[in-house]
């Protein structure tokens, strides 16, 4: 369990309707001291009632909306 300073939970909401949760933590590749070693983990998938939970208890949380992909078609030869 991380503390509320190296965690944040991410909700992204897509304009089809979509819905993703993920928790995203601070981590380091070589000792706390060291700043250039420290950054984000990649994005892991969470159910969305530990979203709420964790919004609930304080935690970071941050509400993305993002428009849906565009369909690029291909052309036929």
């Amino acid at each position: 369990m991380h503390s509320k300073q190296t965690v944040k939970y991410i909700c992204e909401q897509y304009t089809s309707g979509s819905v993703y949760y993920f928790k995203m933590e601070y981590i380091t590749h070589d000792k706390w001291s060291n700043l250039h070693s420290i950054e984000w983990s990649a994005p892991r998938p969470i159910r969305r009632e530990t979203f709420l939970k964790r919004k609930r208890q304080g935690y970071l949380c941050e509400i993305h909306q993002r428009s849906s992909a565009k369909v690029v078609p291909f052309q036929k030869r």
